[in-house]
């Protein structure tokens, strides 16, 4: 690319999203400039010990002036306290979006601090690992994986495809969708295995008739892969709960309906209908491997900057 994207990228919160997006745009030459912001003074000097950005600030309203892209990577609970802090200083023209895995509680939260000569287009990259902070992040998280943006009637068309463009820069696939429509499919395929797996996994531990050290020491594929799941930020589920609460509890009551149903099979010794189950559910796992969202290789085969798989 002979001509970066964009001219000065502000990343507000530098976690696995906000590290992934530093080594990608370094790599693309996406930005002109990368602008770090973090809260936290010890976060912040490891980024720049990694050499994520050209420039640091503790305080987001300095990092966001002259920038013509912002991306906010914070959990979504302090998303509109952050759209606070840098809405009077955002450049005209500039586009804001963020990352998070709720878009309607975000868009509510972020697009009142948004100047009118702003462009706020709302998204998620939906791309991760069970692990956060600085160190995490590395250049081919987001390929061959979905963005999805949720633009609304006010959004700007030209700073919809800018946006999206970078995405697919990125390596993404971009999709864009209704923000209550995202938020619903995301409390399916995302929020609520997530609470299962937290859930399981207290379970567990909670058991006084199975030690801890037997459920670390003979645990395979199926427990293993819940601690994954279990192990993510806990601030970052905790205000995903409280953010996408009425399409999280439609799936828990929709979810527990089907377990019970599941529990009177095994309890009539319904063979017939756990086969059908399994089969139909198996088949999901077919088309996952087959659309490319999934590989038995770890971190779904994508390597680090040294060209080695990565860990």
């Amino acid at each position: 690319m002979s001509e970066p994207l964009f001219g000065r990228v502000a990343l507000i919160g530098i976690g696995l999203i906000g590290s992934s997006l530093s080594h990608v745009m370094r790599r693309e030459k996406l930005a002109g400039e990368i602008v770090v912001s973090t809260r936290s003074e010890v976060t912040l000097k490891r980024a720049e010990e990694l050499k994520l950005g050209d420039r640091y600030y503790l305080d987001a309203a300095e990092a966001v002036k002259g920038a013509d892209l912002v991306i906010v990577c914070v959990p979504v609970g302090a998303c509109g306290a952050v759209a606070k802090t840098i809405g009077p200083h955002l450049a005209e023209g500039a586009i804001v979006t963020d990352v998070g895995s709720v878009k309607a509680s975000v868009i509510s939260a972020m697009k009142p601090h948004m100047p009118d000569d702003v462009h706020f287009i709302a998204g998620h990259p939906v791309a991760g690992t069970e692990y956060s902070g600085p160190d995490a992040g590395f250049a081919s998280l987001f390929e061959n994986r979905w963005c999805i943006l949720t633009p609304d009637s006010d959004s700007d068309a030209g700073a919809t495809e800018r946006l999206t463009a970078f995405w697919e820069a990125c390596g993404s696939h971009v999709d864009t969708m209704d923000a209550e429509h995202h938020d619903l499919v995301l409390a399916v395929v995302s929020h609520l295995p997530h609470i299962i797996a937290y859930n399981i996994v207290g379970t567990a531990d909670d058991l006084e008739t199975v030690t801890k050290s037997e459920v670390i020491k003979y645990s395979a594929s199926g427990f293993r892969d819940f601690t994954r799941l279990a192990s993510s930020d806990p601030t970052m589920w905790r205000d995903v709960c409280l953010n996408n609460k009425e399409a999280i509890l439609e799936m828990l009551s929709r979810f527990s309906e089907d377990l019970s149903a599941l529990q009177r099979a095994i309890r009539w010794s319904d063979g017939d209908a756990l086969f059908k189950l399994f089969a139909r559910t198996k088949d999901i796992r077919h088309q996952l491997v087959e659309a490319g969202q999934e590989s038995a290789a770890p971190n779904f085969g994508r390597e680090n900057e040294k060209g080695e798989p990565a860990e």
